[in-house]
């Protein structure tokens, strides 16, 4: 979470297995419209340990938030930086395994629990993807 500062508006980030900086420029005057070419948020990796910790960050520099919203295969928080754009504070956990094993995904549709109502209807409306692992040779392991 320590986020030091380089230069000026700018900050770099440094974790275990990643990094990088942030540079804060002036907001606009006016808010970008929605459309082609703009980015709807930007997504940051955190963990279930760390988003109370967010939480506090958030509300103690007095910035709106949704709180910890239940994703099924990930936790997240969602506020707006000063430009209109939405940033989203995303967990690892639990991951994408929760409905089975890695060996399985993309194997079937799957979805979160509060979309298996309209099951039905995203299926009619996806066009169907060729499995590129069909015509994979397999190899015959020996019985253990």
């Amino acid at each position: 979470m320590g986020a030091a500062p380089r230069d000026g508006e700018t900050w770099e980030l440094r974790a275990e297995r990643r990094g990088g900086w942030i540079a804060l420029d002036p907001a606009p005057s006016e808010r970008g419209v929605p459309s082609a070419g703009t980015v709807h948020h930007v997504a940051w990796a955190t963990t279930d340990a760390e988003q109370p910790l967010w939480l506090r960050v958030l509300e103690d520099a007095g910035i709106g938030n949704t709180g910890i919203i239940d994703r099924h295969y990930f936790h997240s928080v969602y506020f707006r930086e000063p430009g209109g754009v939405l940033f989203e504070l995303a967990t690892e956990e639990p991951g994408f395994t929760v409905d089975g094993p890695v060996e399985e995904l993309g194997r079937k549709l799957i979805l979160p629990p509060w979309l298996e109502p309209a099951r039905e209807r995203i299926t009619e409306r996806l066009t169907p993807l060729p499995d590129p692992r069909a015509s994979w040779a397999t190899r015959d392991l020996p019985a253990s």
